[in-house]
């Protein structure tokens, strides 16, 4: 122990004192808001118009030098209803894009045209602290792709030095919430609005209003309204913000089909639920934020000693993605065992919601 103190010591700096009173702090590291933005959608070589085209939530890239990387193509067809179905990437995912086939999933597009070989090519738009809409950096604050927003992101919301986060900040004595469930939503998409406000000796908020938003006219007024009812400690104040959300809506997949009309006749499986581990159901999370269900039809073979192999996707909905989360889902199940193993098994992953845009969390797939 008294070597490496002595050691530890031979390392101080000639000039302690000076050290001390000024401690080197690294530079924060730069950083950019980045969003993979929707370009035109063309069917059969014919340009479509969406009525509806869902952003990708935005992500944060940190540090500098990077390459920019190469556009995500999407191929997909769209039924009578309007839906884009059968999505598919081409080619490896590209960075930050965790979102994109989502919002292609809830995207729309006239009703009563079905299309198919339609494809959409993304570019990569990154903006600095500076140069992001503050609405965008407030979005991001409220679905965080990739982190915390950094503190500058924040001083564009709002400035640190307004009166309300000044100490001793207003502390909630009575907060007061809409009815989300009685709110309009839409199925995949998730309306927020921020709520601007000050506050009056008695802690009532005034001045009430919306500083900015998805455009969702009854949370703006449902918001309002619940901020002008509630109350804080601290006495009169300005520039308070607060936000509001409501969730996505469940957007349900399009009927799976039948196992049976995917099973191969050679096959040897047996229709049974024999499972010696059973499959556990892990939602994908990038569907669970926009509260976006799906299935995929899985095909296997199934060794003596239980175990799921030669595992393919024979059929998904609405994007290819849920076919490469069922085969996790499987991957790791297995099968009672048997004297000769099995092949041409099917069984069908459903990945459904539950209450409040969570997934069932023990339910088996």
């Amino acid at each position: 122990m008294k070597r490496m103190l002595l050691l530890a010591s031979l390392l101080l700096p000639v000039n302690t004192a000076s050290s001390q009173s000024s401690p080197w702090t690294p530079p924060p590291t730069p950083w950019q808001l980045v969003a993979w933005m929707p370009g035109e959608v063309r069917c059969g070589g014919t340009r479509v118009m969406a009525s509806e085209m869902r952003r990708p939530f935005t992500a944060i890239r940190r540090g500098s030098g990077y390459a920019v990387p190469a556009s995500p193509i999407y191929r997909f067809r769209i039924d009578a209803a309007g839906r884009p179905l059968s999505i598919r990437r081409e080619g490896m995912a590209a960075p930050w894009s965790e979102d994109v086939a989502p919002s292609l999933a809830a995207s729309r597009f006239a009703a009563g045209a079905p299309q198919a070989d339609c494809t959409i090519r993304y570019t990569l738009r990154a903006t600095s602290s500076e140069e992001s809409p503050v609405g965008d950096l407030i979005s991001y604050s409220l679905t965080p792709q990739s982190g915390k927003l950094p503190p500058d992101g924040w001083a564009r919301i709002q400035s640190p030095k307004v009166p309300c986060l000044t100490e001793p900040r207003p502390r909630p004595l009575v907060t007061v919430y809409p009815d989300f469930d009685k709110l309009p939503g839409t199925p995949g998409v998730k309306h927020w609005t921020m709520v601007a406000y000050d506050q009056d000796a008695r802690g009532r908020p005034i001045h009430v209003r919306t500083a900015q938003g998805t455009g969702s006219t009854a949370l703006d007024r449902a918001a309002v309204k619940a901020m002008r009812n509630s109350r804080f400690t601290g006495g009169a104040t300005t520039g308070c913000l607060y936000p509001y959300w409501r969730a996505p809506i469940t957007l349900a997949a399009p009927e799976p089909p039948a196992e049976d009309s995917l099973r191969s006749v050679d096959g040897n499986c047996p229709h049974s639920d024999d499972w010696a581990t059973p499959p556990t159901l892990r939602y994908p999370a990038s569907y669970q934020r926009r509260a976006i269900e799906g299935w995929a039809v899985v095909a296997f073979d199934v060794a003596p000693w239980g175990e799921l192999g030669n595992l393919r996707v024979l059929a998904s909905e609405p994007t290819d993605e849920f076919g490469e989360q069922a085969i996790q889902v499987l991957r790791f199940a297995r099968k009672a065992a048997s004297a000769m193993g099995r092949s041409g098994c099917v069984d069908r992953v459903l990945f459904k919601m539950g209450y409040g845009g969570l997934p069932p969390a023990e339910d088996p797939a």
